[in-house]
């Protein structure tokens, strides 16, 4: 494999400043982070709804949608919803960080589809999304690989981690590359960067094999613009072992070999309705599915990942008890990191355990096998 250039994602690093005069020129102190966790949070009737939704709940960081994500387009942001949102990240204390928030692309891109039409459609979506993070100040864009749309497997038969990817997938992951090229060529200077997902590999799905994220990553010719983002209920159900501490800190560290260290900007912690290995993507309630808690345990406490965004993917509404499960999961994840305290509704807002600092990192050596960027 060619040797890239590794992009170091910087979590303590101030973002650059509001380019909208109409911006708020200061903001108030946010709370002590307790271990970033954050949800995917409603941006009905406002993008700024889902930042004072994460702040209700006590949370840390929050993910969005910037638009209907089940339409191929929008009408652009208006001036008016940029200013509420930078509003509202002020009101959190929210501008402390650049990973404080990021954002979901539509489900319908397929960037790795061999259909033209769809893909031109896919990449406009894209394109516009990047553009949407960019005049919002959000830095991670998640986004799925994509589904090659070839010769499906059965869908009981599991995947072949660690191999090579077919000629179907392999032609996939190369239009996903051509595709981010062709985004990047268009976008000049926009500094909203697209983490690519893990997946649990349904139906013709690319990104259940840590190997697609750096061959595609590895393929694009502007790789600093790509990161990553991992989802725990993704992994186990694509057959990864998150099953004990010490399986968990395997898998977590093939995904740095593969990957790179400093690549993880995004992780979605969902526990799994679904078998280990079975390909099937049904998110669960923090111990309440198959991941099992050393799944959770290892992420809360890699000190690698502190100021990794967390995000909670699971239901909404309210427990039994009529504590929003939010705030319940991002409990039993908080408990991780001070156990003695317990999970406590997030509307106390007071630190249960202190995050642990950045450690320094070093490149990741290429995977074996991995495909080069001119073999295209």
């Amino acid at each position: 494999m060619a040797t890239k250039t590794t992009m170091t994602i910087k979590t303590t690093k101030k973002p650059a400043p509001p380019t909208n005069p109409a911006a708020p020129a200061a903001s108030v102190t946010a709370p002590p982070i307790r271990g970033m966790i954050g949800s995917h949070c409603s941006a009905a009737g406002g993008i700024h709804n889902a930042i004072d939704e994460a702040l209700a709940l006590g949370l840390d960081c929050a993910q969005v949608f910037t638009k209907n994500q089940r339409q191929w387009s929008a009408p652009p942001l208006t001036d008016e919803a940029i200013r509420l949102y930078r509003e509202a990240i002020a009101r959190a204390g929210w501008n402390d960080l650049p990973q404080r928030v990021v954002s979901h692309n539509s489900y319908l891109v397929n960037l790795a589809t061999p259909d033209p039409e769809l893909r031109a459609k896919s990449i406009a979506a894209q394109r516009d999304e990047l553009e949407r993070c960019e005049a919002l100040g959000i830095r991670w864009c998640v986004a799925h690989p994509g589904a090659h749309l070839g010769t499906p497997r059965a869908p009981k038969s599991p995947n072949s981690l660690r191999s090579e990817p077919s000629a179907d997938e392999r032609a996939g992951l190369e239009r996903i590359a051509r595709s981010l090229d062709e985004i990047h060529r268009s976008l000049k200077g926009v500094r909203a960067v697209t983490c690519l997902e893990t997946t649990t590999g349904s139906g013709t799905n690319l990104g259940y094999d840590f190997r697609h994220l750096r061959i595609i990553r590895d393929l694009v010719r502007e790789p600093e613009r790509i990161a990553y983002c991992l989802d725990t209920c993704h992994i186990v159900s694509a057959g990864y072992d998150m099953g004990s501490d010490e399986a968990a800190e395997a898998t977590l560290e093939e995904f740095r070999k593969v990957c790179g260290r400093d690549l993880l900007a995004v992780i979605h912690v969902n526990d799994s309705k679904a078998p280990p290995g079975s390909r099937v993507d049904r998110h669960e309630h923090i111990g309440m599915g198959t991941c099992g808690m050393a799944c959770f345990r290892a992420i809360m406490l890699a000190p690698d990942l502190s100021l990794v965004p967390k995000i909670l993917e699971t239901e909404k509404a309210d427990d039994p008890s009529g504590v929003p499960w939010d705030s319940v999961n991002a409990g039993r994840l908080r408990a991780i990191l001070s156990p003695s305290a317990g999970p406590s509704p997030a509307t106390t807002r007071q630190a249960t355990g202190e995050p642990a600092l950045p450690v320094t990192r070093k490149k990741a050596p290429a995977p074996k096998g991995a495909v080069k960027k001119n073999a295209r």
